[in-house]
C-alpha cells in the first residue's frame, strides 16, 4: 500500500468516526490527490482552525479558485459548518478531510469529476 492511499484509508477513518458520514471513496481519493504534495507534511497537512488566517487561505485557494465559488458570507458559514461537523475541539483536522466535507457540502463534486 503506497503513503498515499494509506493517508486516504486515515483520512476515510476520519470522515466515518469523527463526522460520522459514509465516505465516497473515489471523491476521498480525487480531493487527496488535488491535495498535493501538502498531504505529506506534517504542518501543510492539517488546518489550523483557530487562525484565521488560515481559514482565510482555505476560503481563497480552496473554495473561491479551485471550486470557482464567489466570495460572499455564505462561504465562511460553509467553513463554520464544515469545522463544527469535523469536531471544533479535534486538533487534527487534516486538510483532504475539510476539504472533502466542503466539497460535499457545496455540491462541488462535478469539480473533480
Amino acid at each position: 500500500m503506497s503513503k498515499r492511499d494509506e493517508l486516504i484509508t486515515k483520512y476515510a477513518e476520519d470522515l466515518r468516526g469523527k463526522c460520522g458520514m459514509e465516505p465516497d471513496m473515489d471523491l476521498l481519493k480525487k480531493v487527496t490527490i488535488g491535495c498535493g504534495p501538502s498531504i505529506y507534511n506534517a504542518d501543510s497537512a492539517t488546518v489550523a482552525s483557530s487562525q484565521p488566517a488560515e481559514i482565510e487561505t482555505v476560503k481563497t485557494n480552496f473554495l473561491m479558485k479551485k471550486l470557482g465559488l464567489a466570495d460572499g458570507p455564505e462561504l465562511m458559514a460553509g467553513i463554520d459548518t464544515a469545522i463544527e461537523t469535523y469536531g471544533k475541539s479535534e486538533r487534527n483536522k487534516y486538510r483532504a478531510v475539510l476539504y472533502y466535507l466542503l466539497v460535499k457540502q457545496f455540491g462541488k463534486e462535478a469539480v473533480y469529476g
